[in-house]
């Protein structure tokens, strides 16, 4: 890749303002010749994300969310439903297709940006690899520890997935059913026998997620105007996170 994308390591204050973040960096893409950007965030809280055709009333426990006040929101991009919580690392990327023909379609950048992603988080040793599996999920000796999704623009993509590094897994079982739809290699696993924490701190990972992607340090300002409105006429109204 010739482009090297401005990192943002950047957690808002709201569940609504980081989903809300992802997309308007992407929207700033589509308007703005740039070189893309690299974000970071962590959430602080606990909370359930749907992708953008799900049925919330499938693939989440929504009565105990609403018991428990576990926020619901649903993301701009496809794929299922997951739980953000504190020791999860969110990793966005906003590419222009300018960076290469491996990004031309879903599939191929799929594989380029999942192999980065493999590559940065593999553990050497006896017993423990890591592999792509599925279509993005990134799997530990077979069990799932970081699930992705991608949306495409006239003139560029965005990618985002959550690596679950030390993560409460408990939450998983507790807020979400059996997916509606799942992997071939999760041979119908519950939750519990299906995913696993990386084991490994939020800050030693950021660098070696970083690495494959930022060749120099270009500074990068937040949209923070569109931020602010798409939280206000999007992400904190049922008629987006719970429609049908």
């Amino acid at each position: 890749m010739n482009l090297s994308p401005s990192l943002l390591d950047l957690t808002l204050d709201s569940p609504a303002a980081n989903l809300a973040c992802d997309e308007a960096l992407f929207l700033e893409g589509e308007r703005a010749r740039n070189n893309g950007v690299l974000r970071f965030w962590v959430p602080d809280s606990t909370f359930v994300v749907v992708g953008y055709t799900n049925a919330v009333e499938r693939e989440v426990n929504v009565e105990l969310c609403r018991s428990l006040r576990i926020p619901i929101l649903r993301r701009c991009t496809g794929g299922g439903a997951v739980v953000q919580m504190p020791g999860c690392l969110n990793f966005t990327l906003v590419l222009p297709y300018r960076a290469g023909t491996e990004y031309a379609t879903i599939a191929s950048t799929n594989r380029t940006i999942m192999e980065k992603v493999r590559t940065s988080c593999a553990i050497f040793g006896d017993t423990e690899i890591v592999t792509v599996e599925g279509i993005s999920d990134l799997a530990l000796n077979g069990m799932k520890f970081c699930g992705n999704a991608q949306r495409r623009g006239e003139s560029c993509l965005l990618f985002h997935g959550v690596i679950l590094c030390n993560a409460d897994l408990q939450w998983i079982s507790r807020l979400l059913p059996m997916p509606s739809r799942q992997p071939g290699y999760r041979h119908n696993r519950p939750h519990a026998g299906f995913v696993t924490n990386l084991n490994i701190a939020i800050d030693d990972l950021k660098p070696r997620l970083a690495y494959p992607w930022i060749t120099s340090s270009i500074p990068l300002e937040a949209p923070h105007d569109m931020i602010r409105d798409l939280v206000s006429t999007k992400y904190t109204q049922d008629s987006w996170n719970f429609k049908r």
